[in-house]
Formats: C-alpha cells, structure tokens, sequence
C-alpha cells in the first residue's frame, strides 16, 4: 500500500492509502502539475503544463506540449509506465490532460484525464 495523494486521512483516522494503481495515478497527477524549479531537490521535475494555461491556442502548441508531457512522464516515470499517448487541451481557465498507458509490472492499460482550474 502507498500513501494516497493528496494527503488525507480515511474513516478510521489513519493516512489514507492507495493501492499500486491509484499511485501510480497520482505521481502522474504530481508530475503533470509541477512547474519545473518547484521542487528543492529536484528542479527538473515537472513539466510546466500550468504555465501554458495563459499561452495563445495553438495546434503548435498543443503538439509540444504534447510531446514535454510525453518526455517528462518518460524520464520521470519510465521504469513504472509506458506512455502511448498523451493529449492536453486547453480551454478558457481550465485544462485536461489524457493519458493514456501501460504499467510494466503487469501490462495492464490505462488511460487517465487529469483537469485543472486556473
């Protein structure tokens, strides 16, 4: 079991835990909304995706975009997943991102949608 994110504690007022999928999910989650120079210890982790929110639409951009997430979820999180598509739009103050997956430890595929408000 894994420490659920975010944060929380369950019924039973313990920390909520998570199984290995529904972690995964959440590094996921934390990668795509960390902007890079966020974290003390590792100021290359992340992806900058909140930045973006405020950029002009593009087809351009959305096709790097598309490929950061796709090379941060790779260099981040190669070992636990592999990554076949992502797609990221932006609409107004919000955006999505899909994910879609597989985890290596037993080739189970998954796809993903992480939203957020701006």
């Amino acid at each position: 079991m894994h420490i659920d994110y975010p944060f929380q504690v369950n019924w039973r007022r313990r920390t909520a835990t998570t199984d290995m999928n529904g972690h995964i999910r959440d590094l996921i989650e934390q990668l795509l909304f960390t902007t890079p120079g966020e974290r003390v210890n590792r100021p290359e982790f992340g992806t900058g995706l909140m930045q973006l929110v405020f950029a002009p639409n593009s087809d351009q951009l959305a096709t790097v975009t598309e490929s950061l997430v796709q090379g941060a979820l790779q260099q981040w999180l190669g070992e636990l997943i592999q990554v076949e598509a992502v797609q990221v739009t932006s609409d107004e103050s919000t955006l999505e991102v899909t994910v879609q997956y597989t985890i290596r430890r037993n080739g189970e595929r998954r796809t993903e949608q992480f939203v957020r408000e701006v």
